[in-house]
Formats: structure tokens, C-alpha cells, sequence
């Protein structure tokens, strides 16, 4: 029979591990990893009359997408058209930008199965006498290392001919030049520090779930067990 335990810790440690692996989803899927230096309309562009903005526009970069003014902003409201560059995986602009695509998916799709399965740890506890709390936290530990090192080559990239056409002639290898960091690469750090944190965070959902109290609540035959 199914116990559902429900503890603060396992519930905190649950929506954390969801939110880590929705974070870093978005975050490698947006295109703002590099705000480009500012492109002024040019003499082609429409006119003040036409609807579009007088102000520079900030194109961005990321590791496949990125978003360019809309040539045709006087038929569109949005005056940014986002969406990949790269039809296929070998066309992303570096190797080394090839390289964290990797790394992040592989750490992504860890953390994604880790957040689904940390769904079902208030019915089900362990598998083969295993915890699954502390398989999950190791888990989350194998994808943070993924993740720092798809975080750490991807500055090595900014050296590429697609950088440097956002960037700025002065843009190289962990040098961004004319960019600056967009909130993509900032959400990506700090979903690498949540993921580790979760994995600590795991062993004290294991050890709140396996308590004396959860054991004797068990024992007097409940099936809905919540504890603070």
C-alpha cells in the first residue's frame, strides 16, 4: 500500500528541483546569452511614420537563437523577430559552442528526469532498497557538473564570426568585446548553484521522509503522513 508522506523538506526540496530543471530549460532555449552593441536604423529602414523606433536596437545571441530587428516592422507590431540561426547542429557558430549545447542538454534532460520523478517521492521512497531521494541528489550532482562545464566553454566561443558580428571586432575567446551577458547566461549560473544545492538538500529530505516519526506513523497504519 501506498504511504504518502509529505514532509516540509521533501515538498522544498520537490519545487526547487522542478524549478532548477524549468530554468535551465529556458535558459539554454532563449537567445539572450549576449547582448549585441547597439545597431542604429539604417537609411533602408521605415521611417518614424512607418512605426518603427527611432532607438538603437540591441540584437542578442545565444547558443543557436538569436533575435534581430524586424525588417518588416511596418507590417508587424513586434519589432523583433527571434529564432534559431542554426538549422542543424553543425551549423552553431563555434565548436565550443557545440560542446555546451551538449553538456546542457545532458545536464538539462537529467534534471528534467530528476523532476519528475521527485513527483512520485511522497508515495514511493526508495526502489531495490535504494533511496530514491539519495539517488536524485546524485543524479543532480552528475548534472551540475554538466553544467559547468557547457557554462565554461561557452565563453571560449565568443571568438567566433558570428560573435564578432554582435560583438565587435575586439571579441575573443572569454572576451565578449563591444557585449555585454544577458540574463540567459545569468539564469544558467544560477540554476547550476540551485542544482547543487539541491543535491545537498536531498540527503535532508531523505532523512526527514525516514525519521522515527514517519516510521511510527507508518506502523499505526496511516496513508496520508504530513509533517512540518
Amino acid at each position: 500500500m501506498c504511504h504518502v508522506i509529505v514532509t516540509c523538506r521533501s515538498m522544498l526540496w520537490t519545487l526547487l528541483s522542478i524549478v532548477v530543471a524549468f530554468a535551465e530549460l529556458i535558459a539554454f532555449m532563449s537567445a539572450d546569452w549576449l547582448i549585441g552593441k547597439a545597431k542604429p536604423r539604417g537609411s533602408a529602414e521605415p521611417s518614424e511614420q512607418g512605426g518603427g523606433s527611432l532607438e538603437p536596437h540591441h540584437p542578442t545571441l545565444g547558443i543557436y537563437a538569436r533575435c534581430i530587428r524586424n525588417p518588416g516592422v511596418q507590417h508587424f507590431q513586434r519589432e523583433t523577430l527571434c529564432g534559431p540561426y542554426a538549422e542543424t547542429f553543425g551549423e552553431i557558430a563555434s565548436g565550443f559552442w557545440q560542446a555546451t549545447a551538449i553538456f546542457l542538454a545532458v545536464g538539462i534532460f537529467i534534471l528534467c528526469m530528476v523532476a519528475l520523478v521527485s513527483v512520485f517521492t511522497m508515495c514511493v521512497q526508495s526502489i531495490m532498497k535504494k533511496s530514491i531521494f539519495n539517488v536524485c541528489g546524485l543524479l543532480q550532482g552528475i548534472a551540475g557538473l554538466f553544467l559547468i562545464l557547457g557554462l565554461i566553454l561557452y565563453p571560449a566561443g565568443w571568438g567566433c564570426q558570428k560573435a564578432i558580428g554582435y560583438c565587435g571586432h575586439y571579441a575573443s575567446a572569454y572576451k565578449p568585446g563591444d557585449c555585454s551577458l544577458g540574463w540567459a547566461f545569468y539564469t544558467a549560473i544560477g540554476g547550476t548553484v540551485l542544482t547543487f544545492i539541491c543535491a545537498v538538500f536531498s540527503a535532508q529530505a531523505e532523512i526527514a521522509t525516514s525519521s522515527d516519526k514517519v516510521q511510527e506513523e507508518i506502523e499505526e497504519g496511516k496513508n496520508l503522513i504530513c509533517l512540518l
